[in-house]
């Protein structure tokens, strides 16, 4: 994954500098619903280079735990990841599905947070996004098991170009592969501003739409 992939599109390369004291990002007029500055923040489903974001669940025994995740997709209805059905956090979600997402843009020195609850996605969709993964990728979620990280480092590259070599013809998507949508409750956009305070603007959604609140960064 690039480091392009969470740079905003038009978005330039600055220096330490800039950095620390923050640029301000592109001027976006918030509307009263957060999708719109969804997709000014986030490139289009069909971009290659998907964004990654931090992944936080509440494992079984109620400890927090995190991990880098990349963002499939998103809609109207959330955000979408894959991941395998037999791993801690798929076994966290399960237990718990109340979950949040963090997008850092460093170059802007702007985030996105995302809480809300995790759901298995339709079949349709978790088919088509395997669809679309690279063919390491594919290949990943066949091989990323427990018995294969025991594997000595020779051993592992062996069973790996093996395993390829033997599907040419290309991988057929995996029992243990899972989809997850998180529908969004609360979203949280923050932004710098370095002739001011930063500051936060907070989305929740209710039974008409969502309310729009601005805080303190």
């Amino acid at each position: 994954m690039g480091r392009d992939a969470l740079r905003p599109r038009g978005g330039q390369r600055r220096g330490r500098a800039h950095r620390d004291r923050g640029i301000q990002a592109p001027a976006v007029t918030e509307p009263n619903q957060p999708w719109q500055l969804i997709a000014e923040w986030l490139p289009a489903n069909g971009d290659p280079e998907r964004p990654q974001m931090t992944l936080a669940t509440v494992s079984p025994s109620g400890e927090p735990d995190a991990r880098t995740v990349l963002l499939s997709e998103f809609d109207s209805q959330g955000f979408y990841f894959h991941t395998d059905a037999l791993s801690r956090k798929a076994a966290s979600i399960v237990a718990n599905p109340a979950v949040a997402l963090s997008f850092l843009w460093p170059a802007f020195t702007r985030q996105l947070v995302v809480q809300g609850r995790a759901e298995v996605a339709p079949a349709a969709e978790i088919a088509a996004v395997y669809r679309s993964r690279s063919p390491y990728l594919q290949q990943l979620a066949w091989q990323n098991t427990f018995e294969f990280a025991q594997l000595p480092d020779e051993e592992r590259r062996a069973s790996w170009a093996s395993f390829a070599a033997s599907h040419a013809e290309g991988f057929a998507q995996p029992d243990n592969w899972i989809g997850f949508l998180v529908r969004p409750s609360r979203m949280t956009f923050w932004t710098s501003d370095p002739e001011a305070a930063s500051r936060r603007t907070e989305y929740r959604a209710t039974s008409g739409g969502w309310t729009v609140a601005h805080l303190p960064g």
